[in-house]
């Protein structure tokens, strides 16, 4: 099995956008992405895979395709992958896996949705759909009303405090308030987020994620064409090999778990983060420990503290006291949504995974607008509606164009 490297990677801005399409956004991620490939050829594209769940836009069936030949891929095989909000994460992990079993050279993976052109009550229902629609939706439970439960049960079983909501909230409203593309770019106090409307006790409107419009893409190839594409780049000739660092896909976990609530032996655990992240750092071939930044999927407040403790940072019930102790503040010892997380960069369903690589990606490289020191390995977790489906995936920097070690640090193959 080869390697897979990330050579480019666009997003547009998140937020409402009347005025813009699916493929208009769509258009503008990929151009990004393209500006930072070191002048690859769109042509060498091979294959692509483009996660959507569909709630806005007009278009459900073959809207992958209508967005890749908008964007001139033509005759170029498209999959559109629908797993709620981790449907990008799952399409990148195709795309990686064709890079690396040696199926292409150069694959693209993306998202995008549209999700402000319709009603309220419209978008409300298809965020419900993303969980157990049968016995969770039809009864009358909300997607909020799902994390609630959650919410509530942390906060019985290990004491977690409204303040530590809040401060999650504050956290990543700070960092998207520096981040351009971000929904909702701006600063709050720990009382803003305290005193909002409550939407699902004890969950109220600034512990919420916005429903955004946005698109993101990221080109994937072979070491062989990330080398050649970073030599060949001229604003790079004379420089040192240490100049020129790499970012490579280092792993990739996934896991399906029950898609109701109710189905679960555990409100305090998403069982398939656990499981996703354990496969994600065998493939690394690395521990929670060696994490620098990470991207979690905050689409409620609750959310990022279960995603601390299920991706191995914290014990369980000590997310609260991690936040508290400002270790994933950006000066922090792990910074944790440095984006600005979905709660204020914004959560378009089908871009929000690829969405994450895009953000590490400029983190590793050293580009990001909320810039940390000198991180060597990113990590993204992108959850599908309540955990129905999970997502690690985990990047490394390589500097030089060649790993620190002289191979892969997990075992090959061993990416799922």
């Amino acid at each position: 099995m080869r390697d897979a490297y990330l050579v480019g990677a666009g997003q547009s801005s998140f937020g409402s956008f009347p005025d813009e399409t699916y493929r208009s956004l769509f258009e503008t991620a990929f151009e990004r992405a393209l500006d930072g490939a070191d002048a690859l050829n769109p042509a060498r594209i091979e294959e692509v895979h483009l996660g959507t769940l569909g709630v806005g836009g007009r278009q459900l069936g073959l809207s992958a395709p209508a967005v890749t030949e908008h964007v001139g891929l033509h005759d170029v095989p498209t999959t559109r992958v629908e797993n709620a909000c981790a449907a990008s994460a799952y399409a990148l992990r195709g795309a990686v896996r064709a890079v690396r079993a040696g199926a292409v050279d150069v694959a693209l993976a993306g998202g995008y949705e549209v999700m402000t052109d319709t009603s309220a009550d419209r978008t409300k229902w298809w965020l419900g759909v993303s969980g157990e629609t049968e016995w969770e939706r039809t009864a009358g439970t909300t997607f909020a009303g799902v994390y609630a439960q959650m919410a509530r049960a942390h906060i019985d079983e290990y004491g977690t405090t409204v303040e530590d909501l809040a401060r999650v909230t504050v956290k990543n409203h700070a960092n998207g308030a520096k981040n351009p593309n971000a929904h909702l770019g701006f600063e709050c106090s720990v009382e803003d987020a305290r005193s909002a409307p409550a939407v699902a006790d004890p969950l109220n409107l600034y512990h919420c994620c916005p429903t955004s419009d946005g698109a993101s893409a990221v080109l994937v190839a072979s070491e062989d064409v990330a080398r050649e594409l970073r030599a060949g780049d001229p604003e790079r000739a004379g420089q040192a090999d240490d100049a020129a660092p790499l970012v490579r896909v280092a792993g990739v976990g996934a896991a399906s778990g029950r898609v109701g609530l109710f189905q679960r032996d555990t409100f305090t655990s998403i069982p398939a983060s656990v499981t996703a992240a354990e496969r994600a750092y065998d493939a690394a071939g690395i521990g929670p420990e060696d994490v620098d930044v990470a991207e979690v999927h905050d689409c409620f407040a609750i959310a990022e503290l279960l995603a601390y403790e299920d991706l191995g940072f914290c014990a369980p019930g000590k997310s609260g006291k991690l936040l508290r102790e400002g270790v994933t503040d950006p000066d922090g010892a792990l910074p944790a949504n440095t984006s600005g997380g979905l709660k204020s960069k914004g959560h378009p369903i089908g871009a929000t995974g690829t969405g994450q690589i895009a953000e590490l990606s400029a983190q590793l490289r050293g580009e990001a607008h909320v810039q940390v020191s000198s991180p060597e390995i990113g990590l993204a977790h992108n959850v599908g509606g309540s955990g129905g489906g999970v997502a690690v995936t985990i990047l490394e920097r390589v500097d030089g164009g060649a790993r620190a070690d002289g191979g892969s640090r997990g075992r090959e193959g061993d990416e799922r």
